[in-house]
């Protein structure tokens, strides 16, 4: 864990037209310096910021032979006290080049954001959630949609992104270089099996791969 001493604080509120985030306060910074260097050379790493907390400094923190997956959605808010979140454009910076992987949801999209094919760098994988529309992922040019996992109305969908980030990351590296976007329906499954409690302790069969298989199977994929 590292020490701050301050963290992010959302009210998040439906309204007709979707979400509207609301800030109570911005984030401190988490600096690399509180990173163990034992940590720094790992197969892979996810770095998932919410607030900015994760600067630019961070794409020096892992060995060049780590796989690296960013969560963009922290790096395109910008926080004040007691107002709406401000949406950021999408650029392109040292830490979103750095990434092999790179995760953001439909919602999170800006205006004024760089096209997503211009966004990336050779051999950069991007995908694009957007919840029950599915999600869309983009490499090298390449782009292929994956429909939704079947349909069940979500107790709680909270989290459900970072399940699909950690799901596609182990999925890609246990699956290769074969077809990477196989991967995301591995990830797609896993979300999907996340939103259906509020905890993963009123719903076991989360980490079920049985569970996993059958919606696998469901989508004619597995």
């Amino acid at each position: 864990m590292a020490p701050i001493d301050r963290g992010p604080i959302f009210d998040n509120q439906q309204t007709p037209a979707g979400r509207v985030q609301y800030s109570e306060r911005p984030s401190d910074a988490i600096q690399v310096s509180a990173l163990p260097p034992d940590w720094r050379n790992p197969t892979a790493a996810i770095l998932a910021p919410v607030a900015s907390e994760v600067g630019d400094e961070w794409a020096g923190a892992f060995h060049a032979t780590t796989t690296v997956a960013v969560a963009v959605q922290g790096l395109v808010r910008e926080l004040g006290v007691g107002e709406p979140v401000r949406p950021l454009p999408l650029r392109r910076s040292a830490l979103v080049e750095r990434a092999q992987m790179l995760l953001i949801s439909a919602e999170d999209v800006a205006a004024g954001s760089v096209s997503l094919t211009d966004l990336l760098v050779p051999d950069q994988e991007l995908a694009v959630t957007h919840g029950a529309a599915g999600a869309l992922w983009l490499s090298g040019g390449a782009a292929r949609y994956l429909p939704p996992a079947p349909k069940r109305d979500p107790v709680d969908t909270t989290g459900a992104g970072d399940v699909f980030l950690g799901a596609w990351v182990a999925a890609r590296l246990l699956l290769g270089d074969a077809e990477p976007w196989r991967a995301l329906v591995v990830a797609s499954a896993m979300a999907s099996l996340s939103t259906q409690a509020r905890m993963l302790s009123e719903f076991p069969a989360v980490s079920d791969l049985c569970e996993v298989l059958v919606r696998l199977r469901d989508r004619q994929l597995g």
